[in-house]
């Protein structure tokens, strides 16, 4: 004969406990071998539980405490380490601490005991991401476009889609980010920014306006301190790039030169996220248009911003990417600096692998997270210094906070 699951044995116990407590004692042994006979039980065990005033209330289940694993001391360090490291989510931050966490107790940044530093280790990226929960803060982005298309030789160049050789060094995707504000009107400050693909490693330059000439001495700059050879240049349909200048260039130091499709922003999806993290989130949307501003700004890209950015921001990128039905599922690989990458190359000679070593030894990424912060103050104060005049004392106090509130947002 089939047993009976437990749910229903135990719904007929609780039908024959009334009537088993009425019953006269041969009427009450009937019940019990008919009962021991459909389900197997114990006769005693049955008989405990026919007597039990409790069989008819539902069970009470007890929840198990479990002592927690991370404190408050291991909260209040992955805080600090998580602001030294510009906010980054927990997938990011997993390998920061893996590798980065003994230096900086070396440097004296942090001063923890070692079961402390084990345990920040061993922390998995959810658990990051749960214990930064409240701390967290977003801005919405704003959307303000002051591309120009540039008609010179676009039937020579040829374009180029998202479909990148990402296993090849040298390859780069360039755009301008305007600092206008609210206004596109005359001149201010732009920022070329250049993304590598293969390390993501970032570089930017500031120049007044959106002359060919200015844009092609930042491009000539940064490409004579990238710590790798290029092989292509990729942009959007600006006057700005697409000039005989800049053709000219590419062509004499063999550099592959091709553009996006008009009005597709997602051609340039590389460079436009690091519009957002390295340029955005930093400068803000206003509007920069002095020669002291242009020093400043520069200042910060040509030392601590891109040393910061190259040596301690790990990298996510997509590994496999498709469809399952109406869902899509993206995997990716292990997060990385684009410094990591580029020692593991070996597109990369031994002695500029030897160099970036050296360099990254002598690098502190808290002291440059100081020092990038002491040089937007500077920034933020040449513009309140500029505005003065003619902004009341009220509408500071919010651009004040307001630039506070960009220095906490996280992509």
């Amino acid at each position: 004969m089939k047993r009976m699951d437990l749910m229903t044995r135990r719904k007929y116990l609780e039908a024959l406990q009334q009537e088993y407590r009425t019953a006269s004692r041969r009427s009450k042994t009937r019940t019990l071998d008919e009962y021991i006979k459909n389900t197997g039980h114990n006769r005693k065990y049955i008989i405990s539980r026919l007597n039990d005033p409790g069989l008819l209330s539902p069970p009470v289940r007890i929840k198990k405490s479990r002592k927690p694993s991370y404190g408050p001391a291991v909260t209040g360090t992955l805080e600090t380490v998580w602001e030294i490291f510009d906010y980054p989510c927990g997938q990011r931050l997993k390998p920061i601490l893996t590798a980065e966490l003994d230096r900086l107790r070396q440097f004296r940044e942090i001063i923890i005991s070692d079961d402390l530093a084990a345990k920040l280790k061993k922390i998995s990226p959810a658990t990051i991401d749960r214990k930064l929960k409240d701390k967290k803060k977003h801005l919405k982005k704003f959307h303000f476009s002051t591309t120009r298309p540039g008609s010179l030789l676009k039937r020579k160049i040829a374009v180029r889609l998202t479909q990148w050789d990402t296993s090849r060094v040298g390859y780069l995707e360039a755009d301008l980010v305007a600092h206008c504000g609210s206004s596109a009107a005359s001149q201010y400050i732009n920022t070329l920014s250049l993304d590598e693909i293969y390390s993501g490693w970032w570089e930017g330059q500031a120049i007044m306006g959106k002359g060919q000439s200015a844009a092609l001495e930042a491009l000539k700059k940064l490409h004579a301190r990238t710590p790798f050879n290029w092989q292509g240049l990729d942009s959007d349909n600006g006057g700005e790039f697409i000039n005989i200048p800049l053709w000219k260039y590419c062509t004499e130091k063999e550099i592959e030169f091709t553009r996006s499709r008009e009005y597709r922003k997602n051609d340039n999806a590389y460079v436009e996220q690091k519009n957002w993290t390295h340029v955005r989130k930093l400068l803000g949307y206003q509007r920069y248009d002095t020669p002291q501003e242009l020093t400043i700004i520069n200042s910060l890209y040509d030392n601590e911003l891109r040393l910061y950015k190259n040596f301690f921001q790990p990298v996510m990128k997509l590994s496999i990417k498709k469809r399952i039905g109406g869902k899509l599922i993206r995997k990716y690989y292990p997060p990385e600096t684009p410094f990591k990458k580029l020692l593991q190359s070996k597109q990369i000679s031994a002695e500029q692998k030897q160099k970036l070593q050296d360099l990254y030894q002598t690098l502190n990424p808290a002291q440059l997270k100081r020092a990038i912060a002491q040089k937007l103050d500077a920034l933020h104060q040449a513009y309140l210094n500029k505005h003065k005049s003619c902004l009341s004392a009220d509408r500071l106090t919010v651009i004040s906070s307001k630039r506070k509130e960009v220095a906490m947002v996280r992509f």
